[in-house]
Order: C-alpha cells, then sequence, then structure tokens
C-alpha cells in the first residue's frame, strides 16, 4: 500500500470521526447542558482551524488565523458544514499526490510566529492524529454528559465501509516475531 493510499484511508476515517461526533455533540441540551456543548464545540472549532492553517500551509497559501482556535464560538451547524467542506479538501489533496510531493518540505510559520518546516507527509501524519486525539477529549466531554461517544476507531470504519473484511473470516496463525527487534 502506498503512502498516499494510507493516507486517503486515514482521511476518510477523520471525515466519518467527524460526522459521527458532530452528530452525538448535538445531542447536547442547548439549555441544560450549554457548558458540555460549548466546550465540546470549541474543541471541534479547534480541531478544524489546526485543519484550515495546515490546508493553507500545503496549499502554499495565507491561513488568516493568529491562534490555534478562534474568538467567536460558530454555532454548531456552521462548524458541521465548514468541517466537512475541509474534509472534502484534504481527499481531494491527497488523491492528486505522489511520492515525491509527499516527501516535498515545505517552510511556514506557525501561529505563535516561530519558524517551521515538514514533509507534506509529515503535516498529513499531524493533522490526522491532532484531530484523534483532540476527537477523544470531546468524547470524554460527551462520557460526562451522560451520551456515549462514538467509537473513533480506524478498525470500525474499515470494516463499517469494507465489509468483505468481515466475510469468510478464519483463524489465522499469527506471524513470526522472530525478526523484530524488541
Amino acid at each position: 500500500m502506498s503512502t498516499a493510499s494510507l493516507l486517503l484511508k486515514l482521511f476518510r476515517h477523520k471525515a466519518w470521526a467527524d460526522d459521527e461526533l458532530l452528530a452525538r455533540v448535538a445531542q447536547l441540551d442547548e439549555a441544560t447542558q450549554a457548558a458540555e456543548r460549548h466546550a465540546a464545540v470549541r474543541l471541534l472549532n479547534h480541531i478544524h482551524v489546526v485543519d484550515r492553517i495546515f490546508a493553507a500551509h500545503l496549499a502554499g497559501t495565507s491561513h488568516g488565523f493568529t491562534a490555534t482556535n478562534t474568538s467567536d464560538t460558530p454555532t454548531l451547524p456552521t462548524l458541521a458544514a465548514a468541517m466537512a467542506e475541509t474534509d472534502r479538501w484534504y481527499l481531494a489533496h491527497i488523491d492528486g499526490l505522489d511520492a515525491q510531493a509527499l516527501a516535498q518540505v515545505l517552510r511556514f510559520t506557525f501561529t505563535d510566529g516561530s519558524a517551521g518546516a515538514m514533509s507534506r507527509e509529515e503535516m498529513l501524519a499531524h493533522v490526522a492524529t491532532h484531530g484523534g486525539y483532540h476527537r477523544g477529549a470531546v468524547g470524554r466531554v460527551l462520557s460526562q454528559a451522560g451520551i456515549t461517544p462514538p467509537r473513533d476507531l480506524l478498525t470500525g470504519h474499515l470494516h463499517l465501509t469494507e465489509p468483505a473484511r468481515r466475510v469468510g473470516h478464519s483463524t489465522m496463525p499469527m506471524p513470526s516475531t522472530s525478526g523484530l527487534r524488541r
């Protein structure tokens, strides 16, 4: 499997996980669970802002952000639409990359003014893992509010989107680890 192929799987998972989580956050009652809803939306907005910042770095454009969150909190429907659009952008961007483009090192400036340099592949890995980290924090907010968070697992996404992975399963021997270093 190529790196671009793996990144496409990770970003398809990210888009699915974002949608699942946004749907659960919408279950938080705006009147009785306002603090929890606000905290969840702020965390999701942070994910989105960082996604947009790195999309700009990847595209070689200005992102216009001075921090990794906005001062105003968007409504959940507005944020959900913006996140879906950004997820689509990443999928289209990755789909057009080859190994040479993934290895290209790009220079940029972090929101704190520090200089940075990362390969496209590293930036994409950062976006995928950063979102997962903070989705977990949103899941914790949901759990504490009495809402079961979605299972944000790559394995679950793969088996949902590729059901043939579940067909004809047989017990397979464990691969040999004799050549692996510990």
